[in-house]
């Protein structure tokens, strides 16, 4: 689990599903309203407050968000100002739980070389989507769902693991602070460019 903290009364939790594993949850629990679950998120405020001084009483707002390959992305902002501000002995929180699903595979490469050779490993499938970013020396590529129709989700998923890595960044900051290298068909750009 990796914790950020975005501003006063929001942080980030990163959730890989090898964190959601040892907790004895899957993806598919997180839709659920369970005793586990709650616990899951008892814990996460528990280690942000230990970790990042994020101290809470009152109403929370979570949003999830799963993502394909790399697990989950969680938001949590304290909603109440005036609860913020006080001191409270019980340990009352009301939580407000929003999940959503993400389509897209977002995986970072240390090398270009690993995207080159990616791309001639994936030609015979007809994988020719993609974009491309770079951001503080590493590679960001960002896949639709839909852009292997001819290979299982889970093939591609573990392809793409052999060259790089699921990424914990999100695909909006790396958008906003990186640079984009290649827009579209990023692949059938790479078989071109580099034979």
């Amino acid at each position: 689990m990796r914790l950020e903290r975005i501003n006063y009364n929001k942080i980030k939790i990163f959730l890989t599903f090898d964190d959601l594993d040892e907790r004895g949850l899957t993806k598919e629990d997180l839709w659920k309203d369970s005793q586990k679950v709650h616990q899951l998120f008892r814990d996460m405020i528990d280690e942000a407050s230990e970790e990042l001084g994020f101290e809470v009483s009152g109403s929370l707002a979570v949003e999830v968000y799963a993502l394909q390959a790399q697990g989950m992305v969680v938001i949590v902002t304290a909603t109440d100002e005036e609860l913020l501000e006080e001191e409270f002995t019980d340990d009352y929180i009301e939580m407000q739980v929003t999940v959503d699903e993400s389509h897209e595979l977002f995986y970072e490469f240390h090398s270009f070389e690993h995207l080159i050779d990616l791309a001639k490993r994936l030609k015979p499938f007809n994988i020719n989507g993609g974009l491309i970013y770079s951001l503080e020396n590493i590679f960001y590529l960002l896949l639709e769902e839909e852009t292997a129709p001819c290979m299982d989700i889970d093939t591609l998923i573990a392809v793409l693991s052999e060259y790089g890595f699921p990424s914990t960044m999100t695909t909006h900051r790396v958008h906003e602070y990186g640079k984009i290298i290649m827009e579209e068909k990023a692949f059938q750009q790479l078989n071109a460019y580099f034979k």
